[in-house]
C-alpha cells in the first residue's frame, strides 16, 4: 500500500468499444448493466462500516473491512456476514460497535440476527474466513482483528459460541486475511493466518505531515514484517500451530491477502500470499518431512511471483486464483497499489509463472488504481472465468494533493473473450460501476438462487455495496454444493470437470482469494446455451482421492453431492 493516482477513466475505460466487440455478446438489458445495484433500503442491510478514523492517523482505521456469504442456519439460502471494527489500544468506542450477520429472508432482503446469533465481534475486526473445521455439515466463522481473533463453532440451532482459546486460536498481534484449507490430507480444514506489521507499543508512530500540514497514514515500509501463521487441526476441536521451523515461520512478511490452491498438480495446496511493500510468498507444499513435520518451499522468487519484472517490491494486497485458460493449471491474481499495476500470471507449468497483465489489458486499466477485494468468477455462465476488482486508495487525503489519484475509486470488470483474453467491460457493468468507492473486501456469492453469481463489496467507513447479477440471463447451469465424507466437508481441494456441447472444462476447488473476505461455498458450472451437461466427473481429495462420474444431471437448479454416493437432489 501507497499513496499516489487519478486518470482512470482515460486509461482503464478508453478504448472499450474495441474490447466490448472481442468480448463476446453481454446477457444484460443495457439500461440496467451486467450488475445491478441494490439499494439498502430494498435489501434491508443498514450495516455502516465504523473506520474510527482519528486526526492520528492509526494504519488499522484504513485497512477494514471484510465480508462473506455463508449459509449459517443450512437453509439452502446465501446470508451475509460483515466484519466491524471495535475496542482496542487505538480506540475505545463512544457506542457499541458490533459485526453484523444478515440472514437472508428468501425474498431479496436480509434480517439482521448478529445478537440472537451471538457472533457481535468486539474486536477491532479484519476479516472473515468461513469453513467447516469440525466436518459437522455446517459452517464456522473465524474473524481476523487489529488484535485478538475471534472462532465462532456453529451451534446448528442458529448461534454460535467463541471457542476461540478452547481452539487455541487467539492469536495476538495484527491478522488480516485466512484462509481454511487442508494441507495434508487428513480429512479436516487447517488454517493458514495473514499477519500482517508490528504495530504495538512505540510501533504506532506517526509519519510526520503531508503537504495539508496534516498527518497521514504511514506506508507500510516503516514497520517490521511479521510471520504469518499455520494451525493444524488435531481433530478434536483444537489447533496446533504447525509453521515453527519452516519457511512459513522464516518469512517475515506483511501479509494482506492468501489463496489456497494447487500450483504444481500434485494434490496439494500451496499458499499464495500478498505482501504489502515486500516480496510476495509462494509456499509450495513439498509433503510430509522427516519426524512429522511438513515441509514447505518459499519459492516466489524462482517463480517469478515475488516481485514485478523490474525486481522491485509492489504492495500486495489482494489476491485469487483460478484456471483462467482451461489448461488444467491454475494461474494467479495479484492488486497492488496505483503507479505499480495489478498483475496477472499464467501458470507455465513447470513451477514458475509469466506475468500476462498487459497483453489482458489488466495493467493499463489499473495503473492509477489500488487494489483490495477481487475475484475470479464465471458472471455470465458461458464456462469462461471472468474477473471483478475493488478499489479504492488508502490515504483518504489523497485527492488534496494528488492531480492523478483519488481516494473512492471505480470497481472494474473484465469479461473473458472468445480470443483467450481479459477484456475491460467496466463501462456496462451497471450504475455501481459508474460510482467510486473506498472499497476493502469482496465476496461472491448466489443470494438469490438463480444460478447467477452476485458480488457484496464491503466500504471503509461506508456501506456495502450489494450487486445483483443480470449478466448470466440465457446461460444455462448447474449448482452443486460438494460435501465431503473422507476428505474434508467442505471438498476443498477437489477438482471439477464437466462437459456440454462436446467442450470440456476443468476447475479446482480452491479457497480463499480477494481481500478479508469469504465466498459463497458452492460451485456453480456455467455452460452457456448447451441444453444439458453430458458428464460430470468429480476428483475428491485426500485422503479418499475417490473419482466419481455422473450423468443424467438436470440443469439450471442445484444439487448436493455426497463423496461416494453421487449426487442428492
Amino acid at each position: 500500500m501507497r499513496f499516489n493516482r487519478r486518470e482512470f477513466l482515460s486509461v482503464g475505460i478508453a478504448g472499450l468499444g474495441a474490447s466490448a466487440l472481442c468480448s463476446g455478446k453481454l446477457q444484460a438489458d443495457e439500461a440496467e448493466g451486467l450488475f445491478i445495484e441494490i439499494p439498502t433500503s430494498s435489501s434491508g442491510i443498514e450495516f455502516v462500516h465504523e473506520n474510527a478514523m482519528s486526526p492520528n492517523r492509526y494504519l488499522p482505521e484504513t485497512m477494514g473491512p471484510g465480508v462473506a456469504f455463508l449459509d449459517y442456519d443450512n437453509d439452502g439460502w446465501m446470508d451475509i456476514y460483515i466484519v466491524n471494527s471495535g475496542p482496542c489500544d487505538i480506540w475505545q468506542p463512544p457506542k457499541a460497535i458490533r459485526n453484523a450477520l444478515y440472514k437472508n429472508n428468501r425474498d431479496g432482503t436480509f434480517t439482521d440476527v448478529t445478537l440472537k446469533a451471538g457472533v457481535s465481534g468486539g474486536t477491532f475486526g479484519m476479516g472473515v474466513a468461513v469453513g467447516d473445521y469440525d466436518n459437522d455439515g455446517w459452517p464456522d466463522i473465524f474473524v481476523t482483528s487489529y488484535g485478538k481473533c475471534i472462532l465462532y463453532r456453529n451451534n446448528h440451532d442458529g448461534t454460535f459460541t467463541d471457542v476461540t482459546e478452547k481452539a487455541g486460536l487467539s492469536c495476538p498481534g495484527w491478522t488480516t486475511s485466512a484462509v481454511w484449507f487442508d494441507y495434508d490430507g487428513d480429512g479436516r480444514l487447517d488454517l493458514f493466518l495473514c499477519s500482517f506489521v508490528d504495530y504495538s507499543g512505540s510501533h504506532k508512530f506517526a509519519c510526520g505531515d503531508n503537504k495539508l500540514g496534516k498527518r497521514f497514514y504511514c506506508i507500510p515500509r516503516v514497520f517490521k514484517g511479521t510471520a504469518s501463521f499455520l494451525f493444524h487441526n488435531n481433530g478434536d476441536g483444537t489447533f496446533t500451530e504447525t509453521s515453527k521451523g519452516t519457511d512459513i515461520a522464516k518469512a517475515l512478511g506483511k501479509s494482506l491477502g492468501v489463496v489456497a490452491t494447487d500450483i504444481n498438480n500434485d494434490g496439494r495446496m500451496d499458499l499464495f500470499v500478498a505482501n504489502d511493500t515486500v516480496q510476495n510468498f509462494l509456499f509450495v507444499n513439498r509433503g510430509p518431512g522427516p519426524n512429522g513435520t511438513w515441509k514447505w518451499e518459499e519459492s516466489a522468487l524462482q517463480a517469478e511471483v515475488g516481485f514485478s519484472d523490474n525486481g522491485k517490491a509492489r504492495s500486495g494486497m489482494g489476491v485469487d486464483a483460478a484456471d483462467l485458460n482451461n489448461d488444467g493449471w491454475q494461474d494467479l491474481f495479484v492488486a497492488n497499489v496505483d503507479q505499480e499495476m495489478f498483475s496477472l500470471y499464467r501458470n507455465n507449468k513447470d513451477e514458475t509463472f509469466r506475468d500476462v497483465a498487459f497483453t489482458n489489458g489488466v495493467a493499463q486499466a489499473t495503473r492509477l488504481l489500488s487494489g483490495w477485494g477481487l475475484k475470479f468468477f464465471d458472471y455470465d455462465n458461458d464456462g469462461y472465468v471472468d474477473l471483478i476488482l475493488a478499489n479504492g486508495h488508502p490515504d483518504d487525503m489523497i485527492n488534496q494533493y494528488s492531480l492523478q489519484v483519488t481516494y473512492k475509486e471505480p470497481l472494474l470488470l473484465f469479461h473473458h473473450g472468445s480470443d483467450g483474453k481479459l477484456h475491460n467491460v467496466t463501462e456496462q457493468g451497471g450504475t455501481a460501476f459508474r460510482k467510486t468507492f473506498s472499497a476493502r473486501g469482496l465476496a461472491v456469492g448466489d443470494y438469490n438462487n438463480d444460478g447467477a453469481l452476485d458480488v457484496i463489496i464491503a466500504v471503509n467507513g461506508g456501506r456495502p455495496v450489494l450487486l445483483k447479477n443480470s449478466a448470466a440471463a440465457g446461460s444455462n447451469w448447474l449448482g452443486m454444493k460438494l460435501e465431503g465424507v473422507d476428505c474434508n466437508r467442505d471438498a476443498i481441494g477437489a477438482r471439477i470437470y464437466w462437459t456440454a456441447a462436446g467442450t470440456k472444462r476443468q476447475r479446482l476447488k480452491s479457497n480463499g482469494g480477494s481481500y478479508l473476505s469469504s465466498h459463497d461455498s458452492r460451485e456453480v458450472l456455467g455452460i452457456g446455451k448447451a441444453s444439458k451437461i453430458e458428464e460430470l466427473e468429480i476428483h475428491w481429495p485426500a485422503p479418499s482421492k475417490r473419482i466419481e462420474k455422473l450423468t443424467d444431471l438436470p440443469i439450471n437448479r442445484y444439487i448436493r453431492v455426497v463423496e461416494g454416493k453421487g449426487s442428492v437432489t
